[in-house]
């Protein structure tokens, strides 16, 4: 990352990117499997994608990591693929919207533990913004709706915001890790996500009964390739072009994409309600990452 000229080739990397990620729920939607074999098979291929790539580029597969580092990075990537499972069932029990609101409360879970963790200041402004996403959180269960949200929703909000508790237990758990490139990080990582499903899959009888379809394989490979291998690809390969604040605001377009991506292509209806609380959750998290302005 550098502090000049946004590289406008970075900035449609990244953008790609973000709207790669923005589509694996309806991807998730149409994969009649479960959660945890999805996970499963987006780690493995995402992590393999990650290794071919390095090995084209030039890049060192090993080395770079000493144990230590090697098992933490695991144990990150074991976090991100029980926050995989959780997301993809919130996906499965309300809409996809709604699982996306509730999973971007990760950055205002950070943002709340960090003073304790990492002994960073609560400022005002934080406080303010922290308030304003809970709110938005309460908008979207329904809880001021008369009666709340139906069980269904209520089970896929549970799935999301426990979703955002882990992702927030990787972001927190990477800020020890420094020093290794970026791109043998997240193929251990990614690895480690899909292989620590597999005593998973094997106790709870997890993996399909039959061969899945034609269609079902390629969305697999789709999920696994592309809206995670390439996806990574992409996001980290913008990162040097780009400043890191125009990299912190343009990662919104991720759950703003969700949300477009949902009402446009399963023709999912957003409610005033949801809608105000999306305002609230997504634009809180944005105004923190605004530059504080600088007294004259």
């Amino acid at each position: 990352m550098h502090e000049g000229k946004n590289d406008p080739r970075s900035l449609v990397m990244l953008i790609s990117a973000l709207l790669i990620f923005g589509s694996i729920g309806i991807i998730r939607r149409f994969i009649p499997l479960s959660s945890a074999f999805l996970a499963f098979a987006r780690g493995t291929l995402g992590g393999l994608f990650i290794l071919a790539f390095m090995k084209v580029t030039g890049r060192r597969i090993l080395g770079g990591m000493n144990a230590g580092q090697f098992l933490w990075l695991a144990c990150t990537g074991a976090v991100m693929g029980c926050n995989w499972i959780l997301l993809f069932e919130a996906y499965e029990h309300t809409t996809i919207a709604v699982a996306t609101l509730c999973y971007y409360m990760q950055p205002t879970i950070v943002m709340l533990v960090s003073p304790f963790l990492f002994k960073e200041k609560l400022t005002k402004k934080k406080a303010v913004c922290a308030a304003a996403a809970l709110i938005g959180m309460m908008l979207v269960s329904g809880v001021f709706e008369g009666g709340g949200a139906q069980s269904r929703d209520m089970r896929g909000i549970l799935f999301g915001l426990s979703a955002a508790v882990l992702y927030a237990g990787v972001v927190i758990m990477n800020k020890k890790i420094r020093g290794i490139d970026v791109y043998r990080k997240t193929a251990v990582q990614l690895l480690s996500a899909g292989l620590v499903m597999v005593p998973y899959l094997v106790l709870g009888k997890g993996f399909p009964a039959a061969v899945p379809d034609l269609p079902v394989i390629l969305l697999l490979l789709t999920a696994g390739i592309f809206h995670t291998g390439i996806a990574y690809v992409l996001y980290f390969g913008s990162m040097d072009g780009l400043k890191a604040q125009s990299i912190a605001i343009y990662s919104y377009i991720d759950p703003v994409s969700a949300l477009l991506f949902s009402a446009v292509l399963l023709r999912e209806t957003i409610s005033i309600s949801c809608l105000a609380g999306a305002v609230l959750i997504i634009g809180s998290a944005l105004v923190c990452e605004l530059p504080a302005e600088k007294s004259t």
